[in-house]
């Protein structure tokens, strides 16, 4: 029998960098691959959102509406689904969430833990509601399960306990991530990938952001780890794209041999 495998795909861009053209390069060498299921990081289809105070509304209500549209027209062209973060707006309010965008229509996951420190205040920016928090987007796609977790969010266990009981095979997680934090960021994901028995996609995005103080580089660093927690692949600090596939034998075989599962299950936790 053949072992059941999917090839994920991960866009490192910087803000903006979504032009038809250059997507069309890109996704054109994807599809050739094989790809499935492409991922983009955060604040790639807007601005960041130091930078959203000073533009008017409509211009970022435009700029998500055009680049979903844009991402709609090659899921149908390609059979692809992109899983992209983007700013909506409604009553003037802004809303942090990631896009799910299929041939067919367009689902959203609005982020539920924002960051909250002066610096990167982005919880009190935008308006997600602070309610108890639900079960991340999931979906299933060839036989494997995935699931969206926004960037910040990984760092709380109890979405880890979502893919534990979602039996998520793949944990999709676009980020925005800076100040030269490669190294912790590599070492929870990887840590995160062993314990729970999946595979990690990250797409970070690329650029810059310069305030009075301080320059923001965003690093890029995106990468596939699988259940072992071994870095499978990973792209440095340019824009490009990475092409994996994952393998259903690789997640059943580390979760049999490790039965972190079944011992959670010998103590009624599962």
């Amino acid at each position: 029998m053949k072992e059941k495998e999917i090839v994920v795909g991960a866009l490192q861009l910087p803000t903006l960098g979504m032009n038809a053209t250059r997507l069309e390069f890109y996704l054109k060498n994807a599809n050739e691959r094989g790809a499935r299921v492409m991922l983009m990081g955060e604040y790639v289809v807007n601005h960041f959102f130091k930078e959203l105070v000073s533009m008017p509304a409509s211009m970022v209500k435009e700029q998500s509406a055009k680049h979903l549209e844009l991402l709609k027209s090659f899921a149908q062209r390609y059979g692809m689904v992109f899983i992209v973060p983007v700013v909506q707006i409604r009553k003037k309010q802004y809303y942090k969430a990631i896009a799910k965008v299929t041939a067919k229509n367009i689902s959203y996951y609005e982020q539920q833990i924002l960051l909250p420190y002066p610096h990167w205040n982005e919880k009190k920016f935008f308006s997600n509601p602070v309610k108890p928090l639900k079960t991340p987007m999931t979906f299933t796609i060839d036989g494997f399960k995935f699931m969206v977790m926004a960037g910040f969010e990984l760092h709380f266990d109890l979405f880890w306990e979502y893919v534990t009981r979602k039996k998520a095979d793949i944990v999709l997680l676009p980020t925005a991530s800076t100040f030269g934090s490669h190294n912790r960021w590599r070492e929870i994901i990887k840590t995160k990938a062993f314990l729970h028995g999946c595979y990690i996609l990250r797409a970070n995005r690329l650029g810059e952001y310069r305030n009075e103080e301080v320059k923001w580089k965003f690093y890029g660093d995106s990468m596939l780890v699988n259940p072992e927690g071994e870095v499978e692949m990973v792209l440095e600090d340019k824009e490009s794209m990475l092409i994996e596939s994952i393998s259903k034998k690789a997640i059943t075989e580390h979760r049999r041999s490790w039965g972190f599962e079944r011992e959670l299950k010998a103590h009624g936790y599962l």
